[in-house]
């Protein structure tokens, strides 16, 4: 394949639009801690209802949570996403309703995408959130070409492309890397290392320690950081975004982190090393935070009850709405579909 600069488009395509809806400010340790808890309820009910229900395939990110909203707290109102299939904390962290994010899993008309995404296609527009990739590695090659869409639109804003270290060994990310380089794209590569591919660890398929190391010969800048620590998340992210912002140019940014649960609802993880696995869970990210706050002499342990009681709150009130929400009309089967 022949490589070449961009040039101006002949006639201006239509271009993905910026968020229109309201985005959280996560910014206070309360906020980033009960943007987190809602993560972790919100799949931890999602999980309940696939054991209840007898439906398997869903895809959790427990035990990554500071992971998604230390980077999405850093991003702008001008800024897009493109994610994986372990999207509900990157969705919710950016302001997405856990109610119609339910909904769209289970199916119902009231979900984002009317119940035709289920989660691992789920895109939030109004939020700057242009798809989810079931493909693994899928959303690289997309995102940097949402990157380079938006420069040729002359657009303000990067790109924030979230994928796992499994899609590290797909080809489509050297070459994704290689284009950003080249063409000098505004997007910020986010790797969460989370250990796992599948059911195979890190180490049987990966030479070196860290993803980040891999940026080098493209001539991007990178780093890699304590993806549990939602403050170092946050520090890093922001200076990876300055970064794009300052040069105009890629960014990978690595987070080591752990997958707490299987690789699927349901996963009994009997590959996984328990020592390992008991390990990580020491490090639970919101385990961390909560004793920070403790710590820190500003927060109460019924500080912290307040919240937690009101993210459950939420998370009933959402189920309820999901479940109520009737199933999409027959006649709608081919709308809103394009791919």
């Amino acid at each position: 394949m022949n490589t070449v600069s961009p040039a101006a488009p002949a006639r201006a395509a239509a271009p993905v639009s910026p968020a229109s809806a309201a985005i959280p400010r996560l910014e206070q340790p309360e906020a980033l801690l009960e943007a987190m808890l809602l993560i972790r309820a919100y799949e931890l009910r999602l999980s309940e209802h696939s054991a209840r229900s007898g439906t398997p395939g869903t895809c959790t990110a427990v035990g990554q949570e500071a992971a998604a909203v230390g980077v999405v707290s850093m991003l702008s109102a001008d800024d897009l996403i493109l994610t994986n299939h372990r999207s509900a904390g990157h969705l919710l962290a950016r302001g997405a309703d856990p109610g119609r994010m339910m909904a769209e899993v289970l199916g119902r008309r009231d979900g984002y995408c009317k119940g035709k995404s289920g989660s691992l296609h789920i895109s939030v527009r109004e939020l700057g959130v242009v798809l989810t990739s079931t493909i693994v590695g899928g959303e690289l090659s997309l995102a940097t070409g949402v990157a380079l869409s938006q420069t040729m639109l002359g657009r303000p804003g990067i790109v924030a492309c979230f994928f796992g270290d499994g899609a590290a060994g797909e080809g489509t990310f050297h070459e994704s890397l290689n284009l950003a380089a080249v063409w000098k794209l505004p997007i910020l590569y986010v790797c969460e290392n989370n250990e796992w591919q599948a059911f195979v660890h890190r180490r049987e398929t990966m030479v070196g320690e860290r993803i980040a190391a891999r940026a080098a010969p493209y001539g991007i800048a990178s780093a890699s950081v304590d993806g549990n620590d939602v403050e170092a998340v946050r520090a890093a992210a922001r200076a990876a975004s300055d970064s794009i912002r300052d040069t105009g140019r890629p960014f990978l940014l690595e987070l080591s982190t752990y997958r707490l649960r299987g690789h699927f609802e349901p996963d009994d993880q009997a590959y996984v090393n328990a020592a390992e696995l008991a390990a990580w869970q020491a490090r639970d990210p919101i385990a961390r935070m909560k004793a920070s706050l403790l710590a820190g002499g500003g927060f109460t342990p019924g500080d912290l009850d307040g919240i937690e009681t009101r993210v459950a709150a939420r998370i009933d009130a959402a189920m309820a709405f999901a479940e109520a929400s009737p199933w999409p009309d027959p006649a709608e089967l081919l709308t809103d579909i394009y791919a």
